[in-house]
């Protein structure tokens, strides 16, 4: 009884934040509702950029997994209004740290009273602090450097409570604009960020990682450490490497930063053409530089498999735009997920297209810039917006959720570094040999190794 007492406390502010948190966040959504609805239904003019910004600022610095939704959110073309996308990606996955009282008893309900025992050091800050859990260093026993991922606690209630707010957000989005239908969006996020609350989930997509790269020298993955790690905890060895960031700030040389970008093109691309598996996350913490500009790969909590049959469509549509082959683009939208496409909505999918497979279509060296700036973007998206709406929408397949995050991510990522490389080339080098039945044995082989659980391949 004494012990619970002590909790008490605790559990109150714990309690009453988490309240503060959510009555901050469905008031501005409240006022979202009102607004839109003013806007739709009475004829009022809103000012959304100033209402995004409010919502960011409510949602920004928040614990929990609203704000990775919402950072996830900003990527998806047309998923939200431009003036909302662009104030949500603005969002630090970088959230202030809970404090040594918080880790110290969320280390022993998870280990055990004596769980600084099992450590040689162990870091009273954290290193780093995101929408679920933070990382602290630490050393082994052995003397081994150690990376510490602690869940916050709570998550699964925080999870369930901030899809609920995501759902408002898309219904109210729907009402006011149907160019794209949010159902599989939804399902999509809700069913990835509950896999990343299970933390021996992330260990299986390590042990897959390892598999897939292990013939990769341009990439380095941290060893899963399983007797001081549980379901909350994933502790793993330390990598050293620099920031993407701080490393562009050391002023490197045009062949380095196109030896990063080939290198990163590979780590994320292998998994992807010969296993039908994604790096769902390629935000810049989830990764960092080695002196001889291979990459450190850290991060494995957002990771997808897809159908084969998936696969060969995304390979299918360049085909077919590069050939100018309009049936060709018609079986591999329907390989993607895409039902009842007419004329019309096949030649709108086809411009966004084009947008995004330019990198790959010629065959010589081009800064990404060219095809990846960012005015022409918007202007193509509102277009592309526009005419969504007038054929009457449409719903876009699940899978396109993560991959499509991975494809803005990785392009942020490689406009940040200026490169200037062949990209045709990079994706030939993957595709040339590709066969779509031996993509499935090859992905059912890893899952089997990394012990994905079957329903899940």
């Amino acid at each position: 009884m004494a012990s619970e007492d002590n909790r008490s406390p605790d559990r109150e502010r714990q309690f009453g934040g988490r309240l503060r948190r959510y009555a901050q966040v469905t008031s501005t959504m409240g006022g979202l509702a009102a607004r839109v609805a003013g806007e739709r239904y009475l004829g009022f003019d809103i000012d959304r950029g100033k209402h995004a910004a409010d919502l960011r600022k409510a949602l920004g610095g928040l614990k929990g997994p609203i704000m990775k939704v919402a950072q996830i959110l900003s990527t998806i073309p047309d998923a939200l209004p431009p003036e909302y996308a662009d104030e949500l990606a603005s969002l630090q996955a970088d959230a202030p740290a809970m404090g040594w009282l918080f880790t110290r008893r969320r280390m022993a309900s998870e280990l055990g009273a004596d769980w600084q025992d099992r450590f040689a050091s162990f870091t009273r800050d954290a290193v780093s602090a995101a929408s679920l859990g933070q990382v602290h260093q630490a050393t082994s026993l052995e003397g081994e450097k150690l990376a510490v991922k602690l869940q916050y606690p709570d998550m699964q209630s925080a999870i369930e409570a901030d899809l609920r707010q995501l759902k408002l957000l898309f219904q109210l989005y729907e009402r006011y604009d149907s160019a794209i239908s949010t159902r599989d969006i939804y399902d999509e996020l809700s069913d990835r960020l509950k896999e990343e609350l299970d933390y021996r989930r992330e260990a299986a997509n390590l042990r897959l990682y390892s598999y897939m790269l292990r013939d990769e020298s341009v990439v380095t993955l941290p060893e899963y450490v399983p007797e001081l790690s549980t379901g909350r905890l994933m502790t793993m060895s330390w990598l050293e490497g620099t920031r993407v960031m701080p490393f562009l700030d050391t002023n490197p040389s045009q062949e380095t930063r196109n030896e990063i970008a080939k290198n990163m093109f590979r780590v994320w691309y292998v998994p992807f053409y010969y296993y039908g598996v994604i790096h769902g996350d390629p935000h810049l913490g989830n990764y960092s530089l080695r002196q001889d500009n291979s990459i450190n790969l850290m991060d494995f909590g957002s990771i997808r498999l897809f159908r084969p049959q998936f696969v060969a469509g995304v390979i299918e549509l360049y085909k077919a735009l590069r050939d100018q082959n309009r049936d060709q683009a018609v079986d591999a939208y329907e390989r993607w997920g895409f039902t009842g496409l007419d004329n019309e909505a096949i030649s709108v999918l086809n411009m966004w297209a084009e947008f995004i497979y330019a990198p790959l279509l010629e065959n010589k060296v081009r800064p990404i810039q060219e095809m990846r700036n960012g005015k022409a973007g918007r202007e193509l998206a509102g277009k592309v917006h526009q005419e969504l709406k007038r054929i009457g929408g449409i719903k876009p397949p699940r899978e396109f959720v993560l991959m499509d995050r991975a494809a803005v991510g990785l392009g942020s990522v490689f406009m940040h570094l200026g490169a200037e490389v062949n990209w045709h080339n990079l994706f030939h080098d993957l595709i040339d040999d590709f066969d779509v039945n031996k993509l499935a044995q090859r992905q059912n082989e890893a899952a089997k190794f990394a012990d994905i659980p079957e329903g899940l391949i």
